[in-house]
């Protein structure tokens, strides 16, 4: 690859997509935004950037979806997941559908920027703190296969299954109620409403056969959630 990455920017944050553009500047070409699973995967197959800067929560579908949907009609199109969530099962997912890389919101603009040019380039690319327990879910999903993997080779890798019940969003709320965070404070840190979070809240009570708060926040505390 020669001059600057091409890129599409695909998170449901306009505002967010908007300071992602500016602050990478010249260092990349943006040719295109969406903010919606379908309007991404037809916006890639028709732009085929070098690297997609994609959220893995979006409406439609989720990010793993994007990619899926894309691997096989543009498979030189390369994949690096930005989410705001370092939960383990979305990682392993959107790595699993083919992404070339995880990074977290909180990284500086020129770790992003060396990032994308990486992915662009071939390579793979994690946050320091995520790579190890990538590299441990996937080991570890390999040595109890060995013998059944199938000619695939796929790894699996097996999680709590009470959590498994919960949809990335609910996971994402939960961990912060375990970190302590308010139902406001929930609803900002994920530009969402407090109505929102309580109907979460409410769905993974439900889930987990939990009936109060503090019967959630044990429970997250002992699986190491917080």
């Amino acid at each position: 690859m020669s001059g600057v990455p091409r890129v599409v920017l695909v998170d449901d944050h306009g505002l967010f997509r908007s300071g992602v553009r500016a602050e990478l500047g010249r260092q990349v070409e943006v040719l295109g935004e969406a903010g919606d699973v379908q309007p991404a995967i037809e916006l890639i197959e028709s732009l085929r950037p070098d690297v997609v800067l994609l959220d893995v929560h979006l409406p439609g579908g989720g990010g793993q979806a994007v990619v899926q949907a894309v691997k096989t009609s543009a498979p030189e199109v390369r994949f690096l997941a930005l989410s705001a969530s370092d939960a383990p099962e979305d990682v392993i997912a959107v790595i699993r559908a083919g992404a070339r890389g995880y990074v977290t919101k909180t990284i500086s603009t020129a770790e992003l920027a060396d990032a994308i040019r990486r992915v662009a380039a071939g390579d793979a690319v994690f946050s320091h703190r995520l790579a190890g327990f990538v590299l441990d879910a996937f080991a570890a999903s390999g040595a109890a296969g060995a013998g059944s993997a199938g000619s695939s080779g796929e790894v699996k890798p097996s999680f709590d299954p009470e959590l498994d019940q919960l949809t990335s969003r609910e996971r994402e709320v939960l961990r912060l109620i375990a970190q302590g965070y308010t139902y406001k404070e929930i609803a900002s840190e994920l530009f969402i409403s407090v109505k929102t979070v309580e109907s979460h809240v409410s769905s993974v009570l439900r889930k987990l056969q939990l009936s109060t708060r503090h019967q959630l926040t044990r429970w997250a505390a002992e699986r190491r959630l917080a």
